[in-house]
């Protein structure tokens, strides 16, 4: 099957688990589907609900995809900035990538978004306390070849293919407004930044939103599934047994790529935890093409 995937890169992308994601879904589901940690999107673009509400407390993120949505931002447009930018930095180096950062840290501006995003060392994305991006260069000066400049732009152009043809809502706020926005027959998909593990790309995730997050999806009259991390060779998540152990839960094998040296890139075992029970499938842990619901 193919996966899509999005423009925007961050750690903890969730392509490899759209399938196992996309099982979870009851059949014949055709409420809203809900993200309060929307991240890049890859989950959202996958499934492609008819109706979608996706929000993200990084105003970074529902801001270039907000761009696509009203199409100030396209394809083309995409192209001839890449092509551009990408010129200066094979001309003046790591300083062109520094100057570009500094912009964006004043202006905000969508498309040096992308630029940092891709341009970054190993893909992160990361935000000191006053909300400046701080990835270094990648120190690769011919980062924007043509074929990688093309390779965005299929990407920009697939996922404005599919915000087109669907109703997608995309918000800034914080996951407690998002949640309670959730009605009966709404299914929440919830990725938020793993407990114990690392900073979020934006806030810092804290044993009280941890808590916070639980609650609110407990009581919540949706339907959810909770991304989250189960255990990997060296310790355990420790909520899965003080706070999710009451739902339905899944495990699946997860290889993260994120990390400056190879030895910490290490296979993380991801728990799906939901409060419906997962549906039986006839060749369970075979990928799945999903369903467009």
């Amino acid at each position: 099957m193919k996966i899509i995937v999005p423009p925007i890169k961050s750690q903890g992308i969730k392509t490899k688990l759209v399938p196992h994601i996309a099982q979870c879904v009851p059949a014949g589901f055709c409420g809203t589907w809900i993200e309060p940690f929307m991240g890049t999107g890859a989950v959202a673009f996958n499934l492609a609900p008819r109706k979608a509400l996706l929000c993200d407390s990084n105003p970074h993120l529902v801001r270039f995809y907000q761009s696509l949505a009203d199409k100030s931002i396209s394809a083309a447009i995409v192209q001839e900035y890449l092509e551009h930018e990408g010129a200066l930095l094979l001309a003046r180096g790591g300083q062109h990538y520094y100057d570009i950062r500094e912009r964006f840290n004043r202006l905000a501006d969508p498309l040096d978004f992308l630029f940092l995003n891709r341009a970054g060392f190993n893909g992160m994305m990361r935000f000191n306390r006053r909300g400046e991006f701080n990835i270094p260069f990648c120190r690769k000066p011919a980062r924007f070849a043509q074929a990688y400049i093309t390779k965005i732009v299929n990407q920009v152009r697939t996922v404005s293919q599919i915000i087109d043809v669907r109703e997608f809502r995309f918000q800034c706020q914080d996951f407690e407004q998002t949640l309670q926005m959730a009605k009966p027959g709404d299914m929440i998909y919830c990725d938020p930044p793993y407990i114990g593990r690392h900073v979020d790309y934006f806030n810092s995730w804290t044993e009280h939103d941890e808590r916070r997050l639980h609650a609110l999806l407990a009581a919540s009259p949706a339907r959810f599934i909770l991304s989250t991390w189960h255990h990997n060779c060296y310790r355990s998540n420790e909520y899965i047994d003080t706070l999710w152990k009451q739902f339905n839960i899944q495990r699946h094998a997860h290889f993260y790529h994120v990390g400056a040296k190879e030895e910490n890139r290490n296979p993380m075992i991801e728990a799906l935890v939901s409060n419906f029970p997962f549906a039986p499938h006839e060749h369970a842990g075979e990928a799945v093409q999903p369903a467009l619901f």
